[in-house]
């Protein structure tokens, strides 16, 4: 049963994306073959190997541990709220932890640790299913280093893309998350699920690139990526504070999202209940319901996970996490798939995000990115049904 509904969910995103193609006759099936058979290696030995869940099991038990000294300092300031009280706060427990985690990836950028993994994961991906330089880079990077701080490493080369090119490295940043913020994660939904859907996110997207964008890259791309022998001018603890204030505006952008949007969610739930006896979260679960048993959900689950996937989409991952755990029953599939999927920046609030960024760097480009906003959250929300199905497939 599960390889039917792997074919019925890859079909439905490549049918979608098929269709709102800026190019279907071109479509890039080599690369698309390489990178799906790359994507179910990695899942096999993540979610089916006893080595894999091994490492899935020791990365979750490190970033919890992060959490751990990340509550030293929130304790420190706060005044040991997230101690004692017995139901943790998430603004303390969730989102404080971030800057603890920022601080950590400045470290390893200022270091050069991450600008190494980066360049050369992405050049072994481009060898393997050849995207692009450039693309493979970005893919990779904005996987680490999350939008829209990723734009920065590309400055350079920002302005000189063309729309096709510039589409991609946009559709690459709206389907990943910063790794700043996986440990938040962690708490909300199983860790295992968390690891797994940033790599196969990276994937995703490209093959999504595949089908809704394709075209050969320059075989002598003139875009070259950073240097890494290029020493960083600023003082070492110059840019440990800048992470540090990052990771506390990030935090607090966030803090800041949730508390608008879990209150409109509920505005709009007692709404519609006291007009039409219905919740809108339960009318939204109807409309995204055909999508999840696509992905595999069990039917008695399409209603449900429809809503958090469309609330994902409306709002933001975090609301949709928490709106996932309040509720109960679901079955470990289910949960594998839901999970999955919210492992991204595909939403609404995002494409305004991406695009001030972009104008922000390059400002003859922001108009070119808006231009296609629509097709980039198309995009990036078929990348995550399709990190999604795959995932559901081991269970």
């Amino acid at each position: 049963m599960n390889i039917i509904f792997l074919l019925t969910g890859y079909f439905a995103v490549f049918l979608v994306s098929w269709l709102f193609s800026f190019d279907r006759k071109n479509t890039r099936y080599k690369s698309l073959c390489i990178l799906l058979i790359l994507q179910f290696f990695i899942s096999f030995l993540c979610l089916h190997t006893n080595g894999g869940k091994l490492v899935l099991s020791k990365i979750s038990d490190f970033f919890n541990w992060l959490m751990v000294q990340a509550a030293v300092g929130v304790n420190f300031v706060f005044g040991g709220i997230v101690i004692k009280s017995n139901t943790s706060v998430f603004f303390f427990s969730v989102l404080m932890p971030i800057v603890f985690i920022s601080a950590l990836v400045g470290i390893l950028n200022y270091i050069k640790v991450l600008p190494f993994i980066i360049k050369w994961t992405g050049w072994l991906l481009n060898k393997i299913a050849g995207m692009g330089e450039l693309e493979s880079y970005f893919a990779v990077s904005t996987a680490i280093l999350g939008e829209p701080e990723v734009f920065l490493t590309i400055r350079d080369q920002l302005p000189k893309l063309d729309s096709r090119r510039l589409y991609t490295i946009c559709a690459s940043a709206m389907s990943s998350v910063s790794v700043a913020v996986l440990a938040s994660y962690m708490k909300l939904v199983p860790s295992r699920f968390v690891v797994v859907a940033v790599f196969m996110n990276i994937l995703s997207v490209l093959e999504i690139i595949c089908i809704i964008n394709p075209y050969t890259p320059p075989k002598d791309d003139p875009l070259t990526l950073m240097d890494l022998s290029k020493k960083n001018d600023e003082p070492f603890f110059q840019v440990l504070g800048d992470y540090i204030q990052d990771g506390f505006r990030l935090a607090i952008n966030v803090a800041a999202m949730l508390i608008g949007f879990v209150a409109l969610m509920a505005l709009l739930n007692s709404t519609c209940t006291n007009l039409f006896n219905i919740s809108f979260t339960s009318i939204i679960g109807y409309l995204f319901a055909p999508i999840a048993w696509l992905m595999g959900v069990p039917s008695q689950d399409i209603l449900k996970v429809g809503s958090v996937m469309a609330t994902k989409l409306i709002a933001n991952e975090f609301t949709a996490m928490q709106t996932l755990n309040t509720m109960s029953g679901l079955s470990t599939k289910s949960i594998a798939i839901i999970s999955s999927y919210l492992i991204s920046y595909a939403n609404f609030g995002t494409v305004g995000i991406i695009t001030g960024a972009i104008r922000a760097i390059a400002p003859n480009q922001g108009e070119k990115v808006a231009k296609t906003s629509m097709k980039l959250l198309l995009g990036a929300t078929m990348a995550s049904v399709l990190t999604g199905t795959i995932v559901g497939f081991w269970y």
